[in-house]
């Protein structure tokens, strides 16, 4: 028996001087937050393990939650306010206190709302989220439109293409007979996902993997693995789709009764015969016939996808249309096993309730204001979102004229996830004041003009739901380090500095949960006095298959849509109202004959988060280009060799790693390493999605070549 495993077997007290505690992990925020048992001892965290009694993690963890406690003593924390003395970008700081932070903070937001208007300040969440309900209140009670998060670049597109299709966030069905694995690897990026795959399929579960990569998912589970090239999502979802339809394995009923547009989409995937979609695709016609023939011959079928790797092309949101189309046309939206009402409740989690929290974000809401930043670059975000395109507000600040943002009020703000990411440094330096809220110092915050403390899940209180009914409210496991605080209560302290005219935002974030969830039959007070409990809402009836169907769907016709109506509303905005596919675009196929991808995970990587952890970093490894063995012999290059990478705005030179799990025509590089940042050489404007706004960092050409 080990050390801790002696201490585990003990009960916490005088003996052994160790306290037990619960708590959760916010390293991948917003989901999981897996259940934490923490070991403390004299205030100190000494080690973290999976709560076993935990509703949604039940002791499962993963290498990023285990490093918790060298995420918690990491020694660049941020512990106290700082103001900068030296040079924008110079990371030149000297201590403050609170009181003054707030001070000048307020006087400079105050001052450029009075000189420009309050739509000259933008502000921006990125990592942790748990707070953005009350960073979202806190700008429209401010007068800006502009608040925008990290969703600029994952998950909202996605959400888009649902909102097109039934005006709401849908979800995977693991009751379906079988299951549509879509560029979704969750051993990599969620853990829990092929637990409940590889348990499920020992009951007959189908399932199909589409990913152009050798996954773990791919060898442990898949039934039929396609590799279609990147960016052809959509092609072979329309190949898909019309060899559905010619066949007649559709659901003709359940179309007439509940999907609006069909016979305007049968006409147009009409072309997408097998043979093309092979010829665009990359895979053979006859494998494509089998994925078809799995789903005609499933009772129930259902998609799981990762939002990021479907949306990040020129063509992302469109692709996902597609893709979704099949469920469409089969059946298999609100049906049993089929895709399921999934709406986010609170905290960014769909928990079986429904809260007042969109309510509560969006009731101060000035719709009179100038519209947000990106509002007039990509209108579909606008009218489904309302909010900021994060990924036009580096340009919207470097145009300098009458529409430029003036100030930025960030927390966890991370220029290294945009694409062409330098343009940001030389926004910031054009901004009258940027303030960051964060954990450490990271290459965003070195260039804020006040930097302030927050604190991690460990050391604070939060409520967090969970699928199922359920709802806790945390406790600090260990005291926060230094002068750091909770970001919800930075957020009221300064609205309070800043007199903001909203007496609920300003009266704190448990009152403002307990507006939100003032309709709903829990006790909170009840709640933040159990320390470590996760309570079960009782009194709520679950969501009934079919309830949507029956009763309509929040579309302009009330109607599945594939044809999507306010597209077709604003034909100015040239954009298509029907799923259709464009192919990746190569500026110069001659120069640039290979595809990249920069947005692959390793498991103990969370974008560039985990990159200053000494621990997880010597997991991840030095950064690599993965090219197939083939593509290798062929130029030249082998494993361990340098090569330049280069698109069309930059180079960087690599270590080679010949791979068979990249495909022919491609190249893999991992993000978030500062020494070899990819994104850096990510093209926006020309590759940016013109649905969404979202990057192409799965879909920019290049040129790969021995140094």
């Amino acid at each position: 028996m080990n050390e801790y495993d002696a201490i585990k077997a003990k009960i916490p007290g005088e003996e052994t001087g160790i306290e037990i505690k619960h708590s959760i992990c916010a390293i991948c925020s917003p989901a999981p937050h897996c259940g934490l048992t923490c070991y403390v001892k004299d205030g100190e965290l000494i080690k973290v393990d999976g709560w076993k009694e935990h509703p949604d993690s039940k002791g499962g963890m993963c290498t990023k939650g285990r490093s918790n406690r060298e995420w918690l003593y990491r020694k660049d924390r941020i512990l106290y306010p700082l103001k900068r003395v030296g040079e924008r970008g110079e990371g030149k700081f000297e201590r403050i206190s609170w009181e003054e932070a707030y001070d000048i903070i307020a006087e400079k937001l105050n001052g450029v709302k009075a000189e420009y208007g309050a739509d000259k300040v933008a502000f921006y969440s990125g990592y942790n989220k748990w707070y953005r309900s009350m960073l979202a209140r806190f700008a429209h009670s401010f007068g800006s439109q502009s608040y925008g998060t990290e969703h600029s670049s994952c998950f909202a597109s996605g959400l888009m293409a649902w909102q097109c299709a039934t005006g709401m966030e849908m979800g995977m069905n693991l009751g379906a007979k079988l299951v549509i694995g879509w560029a979704c690897n969750g051993y990599y990026s969620m853990y829990k996902l092929p637990m409940g795959i590889e348990m499920l399929k020992k009951y007959g579960m189908k399932y199909i993997v589409i990913d152009p990569k050798i996954t773990p998912a791919s060898a442990r589970f898949a039934d039929l693995h396609l590799r279609p090239r990147l960016g052809t999502d959509g092609a072979l979802a329309l190949t898909m789709a019309n060899t559905l339809i010619q066949n007649g394995w559709i659901d003709r009923e359940y179309i007439s009764k509940y999907v609006h547009g069909f016979e305007e989409y049968r006409e147009s995937v009409k072309d997408y015969t097998l043979e093309k979609g092979e010829e665009l695709t990359g895979v053979p016609a006859r494998d494509i016939m089998k994925a078809v023939e799995m789903i005609r011959d499933a009772r129930s079928v259902s998609i799981t996808e990762s939002s990021a790797p479907l949306a990040h092309h020129h063509n992302g949101m469109q692709n996902y249309r597609c893709i979704m189309s099949l469920l469409a046309i089969t059946g298999n939206i609100d049906t049993k096993g089929g895709q399921s009402p999934s709406e986010s409740s609170f905290a960014e989690r769909s928990t079986g309730y429904m809260t007042g929290e969109p309510k509560f974000m969006a009731e101060t809401y000035p719709h009179n204001a100038a519209k947000a930043v990106g509002a007039d670059v990509h209108p579909l975000w606008y009218a489904l979102r309302h909010d900021m395109q994060a990924n036009d507000l580096a340009d919207n600040i470097l145009a300098q004229d009458g529409n430029s943002i003036k100030a930025l009020y960030a927390h966890g703000m991370n220029y290294r996830m945009f694409a062409e990411d330098k343009r940001w440094l030389e926004a910031f330096k054009k901004l009258d004041f940027f303030v960051d809220v964060d954990l450490f110092m990271t290459d965003s915050a070195k260039w804020a003009d006040i930097v302030l403390p927050c604190c991690t899940s460990l050391e604070r209180s939060e409520f967090k739901g969970y699928p199922g009914m359920y709802i806790m409210y945390t406790h600090p496991v260990v005291q926060p380090l230094g002068e750091s605080k909770r970001d919800v209560d930075i957020i009221t302290e300064l609205a309070n500095a800043m007199e903001i005219d909203d007496e609920l935002l300003c009266s704190g974030y448990e009152n403002c949960v307990k507006y939100m969830f003032k309709d709903i039959p829990v006790d909170l007070d009840d709640v933040m006095r159990r320390d470590g409990e996760v309570i079960k809402i009782e009194g709520i009836a679950p969501y009934e298959t079919g309830t949507m169907l029956k009763n309509g769907w929040p579309t302009t016709t009330g109607k599945i849509e594939l044809k999507n109506e306010i597209i077709a509303a604003h034909p100015e905005w040239g954009l298509d109202a029907l799923p259709t596919y464009v192919p990746p675009i190569n500026p110069n196929p001659e120069k640039y004959p290979l595809l990249l991808c920069s947005g692959a995970r390793k498991p103990n990587m969370l974008h560039s988060r985990l990159h200053d952890s000494p621990w997880e970093r010597s997991l991840t490894g030095d950064p690599v280009l993965e090219i197939n063995s083939v593509d290798g012999k062929r130029l030249g290059i082998e494993s361990g060799d340098e090569v330049e990478l280069t698109t069309s705005i930059g180079s960087l030179v690599f270590k080679a790693e010949l791979t068979g799990t990249v495909m022919e025509g491609q190249v893999n590089v991992y993000h978030g390493y500062r020494e070899k940042d990819i994104n850096s050489i990510i093209p926006y404007k020309e590759l940016a999605d013109p649905y969404s706004g979202y990057p192409a960092y799965r879909e920019a050409y290049c040129s790969v070549r021995k140094v």
